[in-house]
């Protein structure tokens, strides 16, 4: 039995209900499970693992093994990619052995490295093979599977609505549309409007996603979509607590303030040394860097400072190779951020 959630009401599929319909989209080489723990501590209703390569998982490749884990993360949700039924089956199967408690097939990635093997956003230009890889991944696993996709490939295409009643019929839980066609990639606004139209051709809940950027966005992103969640994308960059900020503003209609530079400074700290445990020293120091920039913007926009503030001590902490050195480093640009705000 599935319960689809309004703006104040959480989010149920099958025996699974999410504390809030509030999701983090699931970004390659963003939301790994450093990032992944701490949006699911400041509230998010659920967080879905990075993409991950379901024939890459299948042979146990370790990069791909470490992408798809969740522990601590709350409910365990991996999304799989593939053009194959068989493997994607089959890595189905393990992440569930794993304690994956839900399964997201992906057919919405634009990357030209993804739809050039026929997998993500491509898999719209062929229904019949994407519903075969949906039928084969939903028959393989006991728990509910969920598909995130685009309005089409082109404007010229839109097949959203098809593809997902096709899910729908097939036992797919619930579905997330970006408000974009492959070809947009990410320029453009999303068509939050685009979107109602495939939720009205399914029954199962529908999530939104696409430019939500504000907490307050979210209320004419339910309202324009007819949605029953929202997902937000690249507006957590530097801002883990961002889904829970948007729950809290769903639930009472104030927006929570930002946290405060002491605790986003604390924050990214805990996620540094989270990324040197999970990736190892080397890979850790430099999969960071991009995080620890978006971090720095976010600061700067809590303590009131242009984004040239960010830009200065951005040149300075990327450039370091010692994880000392980027410690110290995060410790001033934060306490100069806060000596600026008191100012």
């Amino acid at each position: 039995m599935i319960r689809a959630a309004t703006a104040n009401a959480p989010l149920s599929i099958g025996s699974i209900e999410l504390p809030n319909p509030v999701l983090l989209a699931p970004m390659a080489g963003i939301t790994d499970a450093p990032f992944r723990r701490m949006a699911h501590r400041f509230g998010a209703g659920l967080v879905i693992s990075e993409m991950v390569a379901s024939e890459a998982f299948a042979s146990g490749h370790s990069e791909t093994v470490l992408r798809a884990e969740g522990a601590g993360a709350g409910i365990h949700a991996v999304q799989l990619a593939g053009n194959q039924p068989g493997p994607m089956a089959e890595a189905a199967r393990l992440c569930e052995a794993a304690g994956a408690a839900i399964i997201d097939i992906n057919m919405g990635c634009p990357a030209k490295r993804v739809t050039t093997g026929l997998a993500g956003s491509a898999l719209l230009r062929d229904l019949d093979l994407a519903t075969r890889i949906i039928a084969a991944v939903v028959g393989a696993v006991r728990v509910p599977v969920t598909l995130k996709t685009r309005l089409g490939w082109d404007d010229s295409a839109l097949v959203a609505p098809e593809l997902a009643r096709r899910a729908e019929a097939i036992g797919v839980g619930l579905v997330t549309i970006h408000g974009r066609t492959r070809c947009q990639f990410y320029t453009g606004r999303a068509d939050w409007t685009a979107i109602r139209v495939v939720k009205d051709a399914v029954g199962v809940p529908l999530i939104a996603n696409g430019d939500l950027v504000r907490a307050e966005d979210a209320t004419a992103m339910l309202a324009q979509s007819g949605a029953d969640g929202v997902m937000i994308g690249r507006g957590a960059q530097g801002r883990p607590w961002f889904p829970g900020q948007v729950a809290s503003y769903l639930r009472s209609g104030a927006v929570p303030p930002d946290p405060s530079l002491d605790l986003q400074r604390d924050v990214l700290l805990e996620l540094y040394e989270g990324w040197l445990s999970h990736y190892g020293r080397e890979l850790g120091i430099r999969t960071a860097r991009k995080h620890i920039g978006w971090a720095l913007e976010a600061a700067a926009e809590t303590a009131g400072r242009t984004p040239e503030a960010a830009r200065d001590w951005r040149k300075r902490l990327l450039t370091l190779d010692q994880p000392e050195q980027v410690r110290a480093g995060i410790r001033a640009a934060f306490e100069d951020m806060s000596w600026r705000a008191a100012a």
